[in-house]
């Protein structure tokens, strides 16, 4: 799984027809409208602004007046073979005067948010779990010390009759980021799933 790093942009003019492909990366659906409303000023003129959304469980298919099937779902396609996630896809389309028929809206389509893919910077997703990490206040500054020296991002901390830190750890190797925290801590350390 992958997120887009920054927005990316590319062209391709079939027909006379101008298909601008637009993707980036949102975190809501009232995020993605947002854009969506600035895209449509960018651009006032264009015939469509096809628009694809892939976010968490919520997700947009509109083909903004063209033939049912020919532009969103072609774009969705698209979004899940490259297998990115929390992104707005749009197709701007000013018409060129030549009719595409349904095969033709398809690969149009297809072409200008493979372009747009293509020029994207993508960022793998590393799934993380966090953590919370308890020591006696006098071993703070060594687990912070330990933290920084393995990469592991700390926060939220809370104190109390000890110190507790959340750790986020990847998944693939929380086993052994906390193998070497407790070995690094000689065992005054301890560790439970974060809530």
């Amino acid at each position: 799984m992958f997120h887009l790093q920054a927005l990316a942009q590319a062209e391709v003019e079939i027909k006379k027809s101008r298909f601008i492909g637009i993707v980036q990366a949102v975190s809501s659906r009232e995020e993605a409208l947002a854009r969506l409303a600035e895209i449509r000023a960018q651009w006032p003129d264009a015939r469509h602004y096809c628009a694809v959304l892939l976010c968490g469980a919520d997700s947009m298919l509109d083909d903004d007046g063209e033939p049912s099937g020919t532009a969103a779902r072609p774009m969705y396609n698209v979004l899940r073979h490259k297998d990115v996630c929390d992104v707005l896809a749009v197709v701007v389309r000013y018409f060129g005067g030549i009719k595409l028929g349904a095969g033709g809206l398809v690969r149009a389509y297809t072409q200008a948010v493979n372009a747009a893919m293509d020029a994207a910077c993508l960022v793998a997703v590393v799934p993380r779990g966090d953590y919370e990490a308890t020591v006696d206040f006098a071993g703070e500054a060594r687990l912070r010390h330990l933290c920084q020296e393995l990469g592991v991002p700390v926060s939220a901390p809370s104190y109390g009759e000890r110190v507790s830190l959340r750790l986020s750890l990847p998944l693939a190797e929380a086993e052994a980021l906390l193998a070497a925290l407790t070995d690094g801590m000689a065992g005054a350390l301890e560790v439970s799933p974060a809530d």
